[in-house]
């Protein structure tokens, strides 16, 4: 009997998840969207077309090299959203768009927006990332439906799938995801509707701005855009402040028709995002329908490039046994049971190309299936209910709480 295998395009449409690999692409176009961000293109040739196929709201990890404060060269790799819906050219080329906001203090996205220009090359990870609509019908969804049919998919109206009422609440670089999205469901079907909030500090913080106003143009009576702006005075007393408890009750009680809504988009820092499920969840709103995704930051006890924190290996101390399988071939390493260290940081110090983005339990990149053996997670904003049923856990944030504990990277 012959043996199935799936694409990977047919693997990110199935669970929104696939083996991370990085490819180095050039940059094809930098734009400014603001004083503080750029968008990015990057060309994709034919040749790796398939290896980029993915569902608007994932999202990709770029790495480079950079200087660190010594000025050492030290590998540096960020996540960023794809902000585009997918499209393939006639030559079998395609490209992948992601927007990139400086961050206070951030290394990557101070040296980009400053420096990045077309024709630089850098290492740009597969897509991956399960904030994508599951609204659709015949075991389809709207956005598999679109990936089948990557060009124009603002042609294919009536064709994708079932019309839908989507709500997203997102906050500035948040807005990245949740674009591609609305222009994805909205093309899909005649009868969709889709309302979006969107908090920042003011006017001139407001990412893909004329992007939004022309969106709103094409749909104007099907796309409601909410700008609530914090500290910038509108006319609307509504559409002034911050987004705390009480203005998110007043937004969902006025501004859109909460009790109608199919699917829920939460993109922003993790208060903005916990504020809006627990609001969400008191409501009495099904958690199936709520999709969210979460701001990450550095922290110094993560991974460091592609090596892992250093951890010393004392013989006479007590250690962990971690043993882990990656494309094929396995690998062990020794932990102390002193250093708490991670699967992941573990691993990483035998086994430089072990995937990961974010190690900040967000991105999912570093998923594996526990074989053996018994771990504790400090947190998860990636895994869903089914895939922890089934034993996957974030290596990032996974400690062995075993004498011997085994994963596995490639199921």
């Amino acid at each position: 009997m012959p043996v199935v295998r799936q694409t990977a395009a047919e693997q990110a449409q199935a669970t929104g998840r696939r083996r991370a690999s990085f490819r180095s692409l050039s940059v094809s176009e930098v734009r400014r969207l603001t004083e503080d961000a750029i968008e990015v293109t990057f060309d994709v040739p034919a040749e790796l077309a398939g290896q980029y196929d993915y569902l608007p709201g994932q999202y990709v990890a770029l790495r480079t090299t950079l200087p660190d404060e010594g000025g050492e060269p030290h590998e540096v790799r960020r996540s960023y959203s794809i902000c585009a819906e997918p499209r393939s050219f006639a030559d079998g080329s395609s490209e992948i768009r992601v927007a990139i906001k400086k961050d206070l203090g951030g290394i990557f996205s101070t040296w980009a927006n400053a420096e990045l220009k077309v024709g630089d090359t850098l290492d740009v990870m597969s897509p991956m990332g399960a904030f994508i609509s599951k609204h659709g019908k015949d075991g389809k969804t709207v956005q598999q439906n679109v990936m089948n049919s990557m060009n124009n998919p603002q042609d294919m109206a009536g064709e994708l799938g079932d019309a839908g009422s989507f709500v997203a609440i997102a906050a500035g670089s948040g807005i990245t995801p949740v674009i591609a999205i609305a222009r994805t469901l909205l093309a899909a079907n005649p009868e969709t509707r889709f309302d979006l909030i969107y908090a920042n500090k003011a006017a001139m913080d407001v990412m893909f701005l004329e992007e939004l106003a022309d969106l709103k143009d094409k749909y104007p009576a099907r796309l409601a855009l909410h700008h609530v702006l914090s500290r910038e005075q509108r006319i609307a007393p509504l559409m002034t402040g911050r987004i705390d408890a009480e203005k998110l009750q007043q937004l969902l009680g006025t501004a859109i028709h909460a009790q109608d809504v199919d699917e829920w988009f939460l993109c922003g820092p993790f208060e903005l995002v916990q504020l809006c499920r627990d609001t969400l969840a008191a409501r009495g709103v099904d958690p199936e329908h709520v999709r969210f995704e979460l701001f990450t930051t550095g922290r110094p006890d993560r991974p460091e490039g592609n090596a892992g924190r250093p951890v010393v290996v004392d013989e006479s101390q007590e250690t962990f046994k971690i043993t882990f399988k990656l494309d094929g071939l396995q690998g062990e390493v020794a932990s102390p049971t002193h250093a708490r260290e991670s699967i992941l940081n573990a691993a990483l110090r035998v086994r430089p190309d072990v995937p990961f983005a974010c190690a900040g339990g967000v991105c999912g990149t570093c998923r594996a299936k526990l074989v053996s053996g018994t771990v504790s997670m400090d947190e998860n904003y990636a895994l869903e209910q089914d895939e922890l049923d089934k034993g996957y856990v974030l290596t990032c944030q996974s400690h062995p709480t075993s004498e011997s504990v085994t994963v596995d990277f490639d199921v």
